[in-house]
């Protein structure tokens, strides 16, 4: 029998559980008994000495053991939040990243409140689409993801946050959009080389590889996509990419390659470079 605990002690004991393995043993305690509780996080601090049932302390037990295992956060409760609204999540997705809050940021005061269209390459859980959607109601996005799966939680978060003017389309890159062409392309492709370490680390470990893993020491997809961008942008329009902290040099030479202008790599909260974007000038 499952011994009875009042959301106090509950929580000292995920806590002393979980300070080995999470940088975040508390907070990670905290919000995953929240999830047991359909409760917001003010509550464990407002009524520490209640007693939980038993079916909800199994529950939380169960998550602790599973986050034990290094299993992430966001797909224990299912949602993470970015850019200020709730995204579903699932194990056919990456977990979305403050980093690519950046591209939002970046894109915006380019991006007019007018009728535009704007392509969202890898897609994932549809964070980066979706948002741009809600905050540019006029404009018109195509959303593309190779997998089938991670197209569907897009589908069903671009539902539920109201997001009515975006196309889903399974596509490997530009592979499905031979005739399209966009005034804004956006992506956050796999860049992590096959031998970084950091795959052994956290919550990548249970991240889809398809999503996180590029050849050529990570820059495979980007060189695919920035080479390809050209035949898909109008005249003035603008390519913008996450990658990781070390290929800044790599991607400005190739956005350069490929003849892009206005060639600028921004700084992410973490002070590393994030984001490049270039503009396309050619008629």
């Amino acid at each position: 029998m499952t011994a009875k605990h009042s959301i106090q002690s509950a929580l000292q004991q995920a806590y002393t559980q979980l300070k080995d393995v999470s940088e975040s043993a508390w907070l990670d305690a905290e919000v995953l008994l929240c999830h047991c509780l359909k409760k917001p996080r003010s509550y464990l601090k407002a009524w520490p000495e209640t007693m939980l049932d038993s079916d909800i302390n199994t529950r939380y037990q169960n998550l602790i053991a599973q986050r034990l295992q290094h299993k992430p956060i966001a797909y224990l409760t299912g949602t993470r939040e970015f850019w200020s609204r709730p995204f579903k999540v699932t194990e056919n997705v990456l977990i979305p990243r403050p980093d690519t809050e950046l591209l939002i940021e970046i894109s915006l005061p380019l991006i007019p409140q007018k009728d535009c269209r704007i392509l969202d390459l890898g897609t994932g859980s549809g964070i980066i689409a979706i948002t741009l959607g809600l905050e540019r109601p006029q404009a018109t996005l195509i959303a593309t993801d190779k997998s089938e799966a991670a197209l569907q939680v897009a589908k069903e978060n671009a539902n539920y946050l109201g997001a009515n003017n975006i196309q889903f389309r399974v596509s490997d890159w530009f592979s499905q959009l031979t005739t399209d062409t966009f005034d804004f392309i956006l992506s956050n492709p796999p860049y992590i080389d096959t031998s970084d370490e950091h795959l052994l680390r956290g919550d990548v470990q249970h991240e889809p590889k398809i999503a996180l893993i590029a050849a050529q020491q990570g820059l495979a997809d980007i060189l695919n996509i920035v080479q390809q961008a050209p035949q898909h942008l109008n005249p003035g329009g603008h390519l913008l990419i996450e990658h990781g902290f070390d290929q800044q040099a790599a991607v400005q030479h190739i956005f350069s390659q490929a003849g892009f202008s206005t060639i600028q790599t921004h700084i992410d909260l973490a002070g590393n470079p994030r984001i490049t974007s270039g503009l396309w000038n050619l008629s």
